[in-house]
């Protein structure tokens, strides 16, 4: 007689099917979501007899057993950028009587992994991932394990931005934002531009980054990087001027960072955009009333906050999916075109 192996987990029988481990857990626990075709239902069926699966009842019980909580992680509730995601997050929570609950994490890698596990030991219905993605290697491997292990139990995850972690995702055009940015600055006849960008290891500032150089080209561009915060950009752009006063032109890879620009060029005494054109990224709702008004590249935050709750909400039938939200030039005051060299 075989001898029957007493480890076979979830995983192995979708492996086996050739399925997602969801699709393999409404077939053999009935977990949410739409029932399976005939088809994969045959395959799974097929797959659990032959690696002689035996479910345990009361972990699948306890699995079902989820709350009509979603949690939602960002960087800081506080940033007006996280603020306007949670504010189109909520909307769509609130149609389908769900409550959301927000961990804020302050760019710390370690406390987000440990939100994951209060949210699986907790049974949230859903996760959506709302900070940018953090590049570390490391961290993304053990956040894949967590949201694994909180999958499995029938837990639903999504990201805003690309996580690599193989969920749906709602993804800004960073890249193509940043640019859009460069592609601006150059029309207006920049060429000494500098870059006020927020912690390297933010996929976020990756990207605009990124995109921003991809439109400059063989062209330089000087980067000072500090926190993603209004003075975060201030003292970053105070370091850039006095070591590059020849600067005509700087992008803040957001808005909250451009408007600590525009302080520090005030204290420089360095006018805008007469001087100094400013450029940021977002389109908070304050940029249109700084002074002068801010250039940026917008991004619909609250449409992307729904978008993003919608997906974690929605019945997986398929596997996951991305939504590209664009990001758009939104010309204001405070760029203009470069000042004239001074005549020797």
């Amino acid at each position: 007689m075989p001898e029957i192996p007493s480890t076979v987990t979830l995983q192995q029988v979708a492996d086996a099917a050739g399925v997602s481990l969801a699709t393999a857990s409404r077939v053999l626990h009935g977990s949410g979501g739409r029932s399976p075709t005939e088809a994969l239902r045959a395959r799974v069926e097929d797959a659990a007899t032959r690696l002689h699966y035996v479910s345990n009842g009361p972990a699948q019980a306890l699995a079902r057993s989820t709350t009509s909580i979603v949690g939602l992680i960002v960087h800081d509730i506080a940033d007006p950028y996280f603020a306007a995601i949670a504010a189109g997050a909520m909307r769509a929570a609130r149609a389908e009587d769900l409550m959301v609950m927000v961990a804020s994490t302050f760019r710390e890698p370690k406390l987000e992994l440990d939100y994951v596990r209060r949210l699986r030991t907790q049974r949230a219905r859903a996760i959506l991932l709302a900070g940018s993605a953090f590049t570390t290697g490391e961290f993304l491997t053990e956040l894949g394990e967590e949201l694994a292990a909180y999958t499995a139990r029938g837990g639903r995850v999504a990201a805003i931005g690309g996580h690599g972690l193989g969920v749906s995702a709602v993804e800004p055009e960073n890249h193509e934002g940043g640019r859009a940015a460069g592609e601006h600055l150059l029309a207006l006849g920049h060429t000494a531009i500098g870059v006020v960008a927020g912690p390297p290891q933010l996929a976020a500032v990756t990207h605009r980054l990124a995109g921003f150089r991809e439109a400059l080209g063989p062209l330089p561009c000087q980067v000072a990087t500090a926190d993603f915060t209004r003075e975060g950009g201030r003292q970053a752009t105070l370091a850039l001027l006095a070591e590059h006063p020849e600067l005509t032109a700087i992008f803040a890879l957001n808005d909250l960072m451009a408007l600590g620009a525009m302080a520090a060029a005030r204290e420089l005494g360095r006018r805008c955009p007469e001087e100094l054109s400013i450029i940021g990224f977002d389109d908070l709702p304050t940029a249109v009333d700084a002074n002068p008004p801010l250039t940026t590249i917008r991004l619909e935050l609250t449409e992307l906050g729904a978008a993003a709750m919608s997906l974690v909400l929605a019945e997986e039938t398929q596997p996951p999916r991305s939504i590209l939200a664009p990001a758009t030039l939104i010309p204001r005051a405070s760029t203009a075109p470069a000042p004239a060299p001074a005549s020797s």
